[in-house]
């Protein structure tokens, strides 16, 4: 079996390189046919005589390509900004659709192989490094010689892992023009499920639906024996692939908005923005029903399942980025920061984020009714600042890049608005709670050392007190690696739900400490 696993190894880094280096094979060749296929109709004669010196010109790299096409383009409209000519400036970014348009080489010519060999493969192999982990040992929870590890111990490999983790996801949300060659070999996939061509969003949510349903048979591997870890694992995957990824490109097929119907706001926090609503209103009844349904999970959905089943039912059961957070990011659980002072700080942050939210959205709602009276064209400006620094730098480059350094719930813990808002509703009003046995607690620390979310578990389960916390989102995995059955996921009566006198238990007797 080990020898499976090295082989398997193999063709995951061998997949994996090739994937890297596929913006850097082929050639652009920007044609007038290719112009006009691929510009707005009242740019395309703009277009044709901004680009004039580079139209029929080869280029060997893709990186010179992008840069005389940006050069340009900025030269246009940098003059027509000094001559305060703002109607004709032109906005659209064309550096990701000419070069992905003008791309000729062989990723074009054997899209299909190059699919094979850059996705199919290393997915292959590292379902042979996975199947065999943990083969000839006990049922139970696997966390042996983590600390020694230098993936999994902030060592050089977890190092070079999030720096490549970063790298991707500021390439894919500011500069996706330099991984078109990459984006390009999911197009047979998009075809076939949307009937468009892939977008940068088709391919970062293969991606991500495929890690979570790779790293998903990891956990299979890892939990065995665990029916709860395993279930729970089963859904997240099961919403991934069908909510998050294949309904919605379907939907896409048939002229109907993209709509990923488990994403709720304030996590969907463009639900509300004037492109979204028009375009919900102008899609019939499947587009009203999509306005009705975001707006009852919102209203209704989340407070009532929060009371009965706490943050769990949705941060560790069905949202995607728990899902990812609870298969790719299981090898890091246990680097997230237990601090007393990292704990202030996440409760500022993430309700800090939480209102941010609100404030944009309440605006946003404001000036749809009222023809843009409060704030403006301002407004735009509010919605783009919010997804750089939220959507996009927090959610993506630091919520998943940062994985090997601050643990797997970095974005949950500390910057998603939904997670604030379930938290609340579970701190105090929820009939969820983990009840602990103080009399069976060894202290070994199992507990706190798992726990993604950073509460010392410990704590807690030292003094026989239950552990209501905003933060908690009831994965369980304190409970499953406590030696002694100290930990209890529950859903009772609210009353007595918070005992704030613990129950201390020594040798000669039992103290209630007031």
């Amino acid at each position: 079996m080990k020898y499976i696993q090295v082989f398997g190894l193999v063709l995951f880094v061998a997949g994996l390189l090739l994937f890297s280096l596929l913006p850097f094979i082929g050639q652009n060749t920007l044609t007038e046919e290719v112009l006009l296929e691929n510009a707005r109709e009242d740019h395309a004669a703009t277009l044709l005589d901004v680009f004039s010196k580079v139209m029929d010109k080869t280029y060997g790299s893709h990186i010179r390509f992008i840069s005389d096409i940006n050069g340009l383009l900025d030269a246009h409209n940098e003059n027509l900004k000094e001559q305060e000519l703002w109607d004709e400036v032109i906005w659209d970014d064309y550096a990701f659709i000419l070069t992905k348009a003008s791309g000729h080489g062989p990723v074009q010519d054997k899209t299909g192989l190059f699919l094979v060999l850059a996705l199919i493969v290393p997915i292959a192999g590292a379902l042979a490094y996975i199947f065999p982990m943990y083969r000839n040992e006990p049922e139970g929870i696997k966390n042996d010689r983590i600390y020694f590890s230098a993936m999994k111990a902030r060592g050089w490999l977890g190092i070079v892992t999030g720096t490549y983790l970063i790298l991707f996801y500021i390439i894919l949300y500011w500069f996706p023009e330099y991984i078109a060659n990459s984006i390009k070999i999911f197009d047979p996939v998009s075809l076939f499920l949307s009937g468009n061509e892939a977008s940068q969003w088709f391919m970062y949510g293969a991606l991500y639906t495929l890690a979570i349903l790779v790293m998903g048979v990891r956990i299979f591997r890892k939990y065995r024996g665990n029916t709860h870890q395993i279930i729970r694992t089963v859904s997240v995957m099961f919403f991934q692939l069908s909510f998050a990824f294949l309904i919605p490109e379907m939907l896409v097929r048939f002229n109907k908005p993209w709509y990923d119907f488990k994403n709720i706001w304030p996590l969907d926090y463009s639900f509300f923005f004037e492109y979204r609503i028009s375009e919900m209103l102008s899609s019939g009844t499947l587009g009203l029903f999509i306005l009705f349904w975001g707006i009852l999970l919102i209203i209704l959905s989340v407070p009532i399942l929060a009371y009965f089943y706490g943050k769990r039912w949705y941060c560790s059961w069905v949202c995607g980025c728990g899902g990812l957070a609870e298969t790719l990011g299981d090898p890091y659980r246990h680097l997230s920061d237990k601090r007393l002072k990292a704990w202030q700080i996440e409760r500022y942050m993430v309700h800090g984020v939480f209102v941010f939210a609100i404030v944009m959205t309440a605006v946003t709602i404001w000036n749809y009714f009222s023809g843009f009276a409060l704030l403006g064209e301002a407004t735009d400006m509010l919605h783009q600042w919010y997804g750089f620094l939220i959507g996009s730098a927090f959610a993506g480059v630091i919520g998943v890049g940062f994985y090997p350094f601050m643990g797997s719930r970095v974005w949950c813990r500390f910057g998603c608005p939904l997670a604030a808002y379930l938290g609340i509703v579970q701190r105090f009003k929820s009939r969820f709670r983990i009840t602990t046995n103080g009399g069976q607690c060894i202290s070994c620390g199992n507990c706190s050392t798992y726990c993604e979310m950073g509460i010392d578990v410990k704590w807690y389960a030292q003094r026989g007190q239950n552990i209501v916390r905003a933060s908690c989102v009831g994965c369980g995995v304190c409970s499953a690696v406590c030696p002694r059955g100290v930990l209890r996921l529950e859903n009772k009566e609210t009353k007595g739900r918070i005992n704030t006198h613990p129950i201390i238990i020594g040798n000669d007797s039992i103290e209630v400490k007031n």
